[in-house]
C-alpha cells in the first residue's frame, strides 16, 4: 500500500458515503484514478465493506458487556462449534477466539441487566462445553474510527 492508498482508506473511514468525485477532489487526483484505486483495494480485501454506525440503544440494546469464556475440551471441533453457535446468538455482536487463559471473548448487547443475567444463566451456563465465564459490563466505549497503517518493523 502506498501513500495514496492510505489516504483513500483514511478518508473512507471518516466518511464512506462520500462520492468518488468528492473523494478524488479531496485527494487531488482524477476520478477515474480514484475509482480504480478503490476497486483495487476492494479486490485485494483491504476494503471489506461499508457499514453504518448505529447506536445500540436505538436497537433496544442499552447494556453491553464483554464475556470471557473458557471451554473444554480444547479441540478444533469444540472451538469451531462454539464460535459458530455464539455468533448466531442474537445478543452477541462479536466473537473473538483467544489465546491465553480465556478461549473466547463475546461482545454482547442486551436490553438491560435483567436480560444480561438471563443470557448468562439461560444461554451460556447451560452449555456443556463451557467450564467458566466472567462478565464485565461496559460503561463507555471510545473507538479509534480511523486506524492507520503502522510502520513496518525495523530489521
Amino acid at each position: 500500500m502506498d501513500e495514496l492508498d492510505s489516504a483513500i482508506i483514511r478518508l473512507l473511514q471518516t466518511d464512506a458515503r462520500q462520492s468518488n468525485r468528492e473523494l478524488a477532489r479531496r485527494l487531488g487526483i482524477a476520478p477515474s484514478t480514484c475509482l480504480e484505486r478503490v476497486r483495487a483495494l476492494t479486490r485485494r480485501g483491504v476494503i471489506r465493506g461499508y457499514h453504518a454506525d448505529i447506536d445500540p440503544a436505538a436497537l433496544n440494546r442499552g447494556v453491553q458487556a464483554m464475556v470471557s469464556v473458557q471451554v473444554r475440551p480444547l479441540s478444533r471441533a469444540v472451538i469451531n462449534a462454539f464460535k459458530t453457535s455464539a455468533a448466531a446468538m442474537p445478543e452477541v455482536l462479536s466473537v473473538y477466539v483467544l489465546a491465553g487463559g480465556d478461549d473466547f471473548l463475546l461482545h454482547v448487547a442486551v436490553q438491560d441487566l435483567d436480560h444480561l443475567h438471563s443470557f448468562l444463566l439461560d444461554r451460556l451456563s447451560k452449555r456443556k462445553e463451557i467450564v467458566g465465564f466472567r462478565t464485565s459490563v461496559i460503561f463507555q466505549q471510545v473507538q479509534n474510527a480511523v486506524p492507520e497503517r503502522l510502520p513496518e518493523p525495523l530489521s
